[in-house]
This record gives C-alpha cells, sequence and structure tokens, in this order.
C-alpha cells in the first residue's frame, strides 16, 4: 500500500525544493528609492511650465479668425513671453501680393510712423527688423538691440526714434511659415510656406535689456506656429478679396441718372461672397427698372450664379420691362432649365415717370418699403414662392404711386437677418427706423440709406464690433427718391 500524499498547504508544493534565497542579498526588498536630485525636479517643472504657456497661447491664437485679431494676440503673447511692454509686427508676405500692414502693441498709428522712419538696410545696423537670418526651414534666433543708446553702430535715427517714443531695447522675430514637405522642393522661397516670410515682429523694452536664452526659445517656436497660422489667414483673406472683386464688378458701377428720381445704393459682401444682386436700369420712353434679388448659397458659385441671373433679367427687362410678371416669369423658366439645383428670390419694379407710376411683382422677396412725410409702410406684394421652387411660378403684380418726397426702399434679407432678431421684430425695426428718419436726411438717398445702417444693424453695417452682426450675410440698400 503506497504511502499517503504529503499534506498540501494553499499555494505550496512541499514536493518541489525550498528555494536557496528569497531576496537580493544586495538591496533589501523594502529599500527606499533614492532621492531624486532637486536641480533635475526644477528642471522638468520648468520644462512642463514652459510647455503649459505655449499650449495655452497656441490655443488662444488658433481661436482668431481675422487677420487683425491674429496680429494683436501675437503680439499680446509674444510680449508675455520676452517681458517686453510695447511692440510691433509688420506684415508684408514675401512673394509681394499683399496684404501689407503693420500693427502696434502699446503704440499709436503717430509712433509707428516715427518707426517708419528708422532707415531700411541690409545690415543690422538699420531698422527695428533688420538683420533677420534667411529662411532656410530651421528655427532661427531672433535679433536683439539690448542698449540702442549706446549702440554706436546703431543708424542715428534708430536711436533718435528710440529715444523719442522711450525705449532703450528690441528684440524681432522673423515670422517664417514652415512648408509642407511634399511640396518645399518645389516651392520657389526655399524651405519655407509658398508665401515666404511673411514679416517679422519686434517687442521694446523701456530700459535696456534682452530675453534670456529660454524666453528667446520659447518664442522662437510660438512664432513658428504663429506664421503658420497666420499664413492661412493670408490665403483665406486673398481668396475672400477675389471673390469679392468678382462680385463687385458683376454688379453696377454707377446708378443711371433718370430724371424726378434719385438713386442710391449700399452693399455690404459677406466674407465667403454672397449671392444678392441689385440693379438700376434705364428703359425706353424714359422708364427706369429696379431690381433685387438673391441666388441660395454663398462662396464662387453663388457669385457666379447670381452675375448670370442678374444678366438675364436685365435682357427680359428691356424686352417686356413694363409688365414685371412676365420679366420674373421668364426669368424662373431660365433658372429652372438651366440651374434646376438653385433657388432664387427677386423682386422687379418697373417705374413710368408720367403718370408717375410704380408696378411690381416680386418672388419671395421681402416687401419693398415706402416712406415719407405722411406715410410709412410696407408694400403689400402678393404672398409668392421664390424662383425655381414650384414647376410654374405665378403672382399678381401690384401697383403703387409715390408721391413727390417719398422714398421707395428696396432691400435684401441679409439687413434683417443681421439684426440677430425674429423676422416679425426686424420688419419693425426697419420700420421705425425709416419712419423716424429727419427731415435732412429724408432728402438724401445716400444720407438715408446711410441712417439705416447705422440704425437698424449693431454694428452699423460695418461687420465689426459687438452685437449680432456677424456679416454672415450679404446687405443691399436700394433707395429710390422721387422729387
Amino acid at each position: 500500500m503506497s504511502s499517503p500524499h504529503p499534506p498540501k498547504v494553499a499555494g505550496i508544493d512541499p514536493s518541489l525544493p525550498a528555494p536557496t534565497h528569497t531576496s537580493d542579498p544586495v538591496t533589501p526588498p523594502h529599500a527606499p528609492n533614492p532621492a531624486p536630485d532637486p536641480a533635475v525636479q526644477d528642471h522638468l517643472a520648468g520644462w512642463l511650465s514652459d510647455l503649459t504657456t505655449l499650449h495655452e497661447l497656441t490655443e488662444r491664437l488658433a481661436l482668431t479668425g481675422t487677420l487683425d485679431d491674429a496680429l494683436d494676440e501675437l503680439l499680446r503673447a509674444g510680449a508675455s513671453l520676452v517681458g517686453a511692454r510695447r511692440g510691433l509686427v509688420a506684415l508684408e508676405p514675401a512673394d509681394g501680393l499683399g496684404p501689407v500692414t503693420t500693427v502696434g502693441l502699446g503704440l499709436g498709428r503717430a509712433d509707428l510712423g516715427h518707426i517708419e522712419t528708422i532707415p531700411r538696410s541690409t545690415a543690422s545696423a538699420g531698422h527695428l527688423l533688420d538683420g533677420l537670418p534667411e529662411p532656410d526651414g530651421e528655427p532661427r534666433p531672433g535679433v536683439a538691440h539690448p542698449d540702442i543708446p549706446g549702440e554706436a553702430e546703431l543708424d542715428p535715427r534708430h536711436r533718435e526714434v528710440a529715444a523719442r517714443l522711450g525705449y532703450s531695447a528690441s528684440y524681432a522675430v522673423a515670422l517664417d511659415p514652415l512648408a509642407d514637405p511634399s511640396t518645399a522642393s518645389n516651392s520657389h522661397t526655399g524651405a519655407t510656406g509658398p508665401l515666404g516670410r511673411l514679416g517679422a515682429a519686434a517687442w521694446l523694452y523701456d530700459e535696456p535689456a534682452e530675453p534670456a536664452e529660454r524666453q528667446r526659445h520659447l518664442v522662437g517656436l510660438y512664432c513658428r506656429y504663429a506664421a503658420a497660422h497666420l499664413a492661412r489667414l493670408v490665403e483665406l483673406a486673398r481668396a475672400r478679396a477675389t471673390v469679392a472683386t468678382v462680385q463687385e464688378e458683376l454688379l453696377p458701377t454707377r446708378l443711371p441718372r433718370i430724371p424726378g428720381v434719385r438713386l442710391a445704393v449700399r452693399h455690404r459682401a459677406a466674407p465667403r461672397g454672397g449671392g444678392d444682386w441689385y440693379d438700376a436700369l434705364p428703359l425706353p420712353d424714359g422708364a427706369l427698372g429696379l431690381s433685387v434679388g438673391g441666388v441660395t448659397g454663398s462662396g464662387p458659385s453663388a457669385v457666379a450664379a447670381m452675375g448670370r441671373l442678374r444678366a438675364s433679367l436685365r435682357a427680359y427687362a428691356v424686352m417686356e420691362g413694363e409688365d414685371p410678371v412676365a420679366v420674373l416669369s421668364d426669368l424662373e423658366l431660365l433658372l429652372r432649365l438651366t440651374e434646376p439645383a438653385r433657388s432664387a428670390t427677386a423682386l422687379f419694379a418697373y417705374y413710368e415717370p408720367l403718370p408717375r407710376r410704380v408696378v411690381l411683382a416680386g418672388a419671395g422677396h421681402c416687401p419693398p418699403l415706402i416712406t415719407g412725410e405722411r406715410r410709412t409702410e410696407f408694400v403689400e406684394t402678393a404672398l409668392s414662392a421664390p424662383l425655381g421652387m414650384l414647376s410654374c411660378w405665378e403672382a399678381p403684380s401690384v401697383e403703387l404711386e409715390p408721391g413727390r418726397g417719398e422714398t421707395l426702399l428696396f432691400y435684401s434679407d441679409g439687413l434683417l437677418h443681421r439684426t440677430g432678431e425674429p423676422m416679425d421684430r426686424a420688419f419693425a425695426r426697419l420700420h421705425t427706423a425709416a419712419a423716424s428718419a429727419p427731415r435732412a436726411v429724408r432728402s438724401d438717398p445716400d444720407g438715408f440709406a446711410d441712417h439705416l445702417l447705422r440704425t437698424v444693424l449693431p454694428s452699423g453695417g460695418t461687420g465689426q464690433g459687438a452685437g449680432a452682426d456677424d456679416g454672415t450675410e450679404d446687405v443691399v440698400l436700394l433707395v429710390a427718391r422721387f422729387d
């Protein structure tokens, strides 16, 4: 009979030999870790703090959507990194296509003008922004003038301007965006982006000073990121300027002179380019055709569609302008056949000087407003769908007889949308602005148009400043005063 199995203890097999040792004979199992070096800790803490600061500053810069805002943020962030109080940034893309501007921090326009009088030269002894190393794709150090009054090699005008403005030192950094590696070899500007050097920024010290090596490193990294962000904004600004130029060229360059009628127009284009138009067209027998409208969408395609539609409307107005319904019917048929994916709103008015009569028809467009000494009211056009929405558009025309001294206002819905209010309140706001216009303003179409923009829109129609007027839609105002 075999012997019984040896007893087992949980987790232990007694048939296995006991280990020869249970711990490292040199290092006790619970020996404490060696104390960290305080210098290393300080270095790591400083490095982490720098990274956190750089991350916060670049995040703030990334939130800017315009060149002006980005340049202002660049100056403020750079001043905090190098310990300066004032500064300036000169935006001068190397490809020569602009935009070109100089922005100051703590410096007025007159101060910037004084700095611009410092002679420019290729040597480091000239202007504040001279002497910066050529871009080569690698982070380059900035140029410091730590003691401008004591630097004998500086241009005398430089020292004179520094004394006048009260700064004694400066530190300048180039704005060189890095190129995409896949395209850098094809760029005529070398290792920088396709725009080349964008310009430079300089910060000014009230007393002789210069940034420490750590500060130079941080502001250099920040300016590299800022240059890339500015390059994107420059490209965007150029594209918007091109679209705006095309849009303006597609609209009338001047308004006609018609006896008994004075005209004025205000057009505020959206940044991306909108599809709103206006027109004033002399017609046979001394008549006048007035139109406003807009196609759906935005951007270059909407601008192109607007140009085609406006040109077609002019042709129909010449042929059958006395019948605004026929004009819009033909325009609707053309739109449905040639651009079935688009719709448009439109309003066309035919004015006969004798017997001073206006016949108009609208297709989904805002009703015009007539105002004078005795009345301010919206013209009740028939409710109709926009062009291209139905298989067959049709709406009756409306007649009115403007009195002497009365003004007829045509406008786009962008004027109402930019108020940031519900449509009923926006209409009431426009009505109040027209009714409250002073007599001197009423007699001047240009003054009346400016009064309406100032009164109706939060920022006066400029698309700048606080308020709901964010400039995302075109604004069109066409004013006709009957004398």
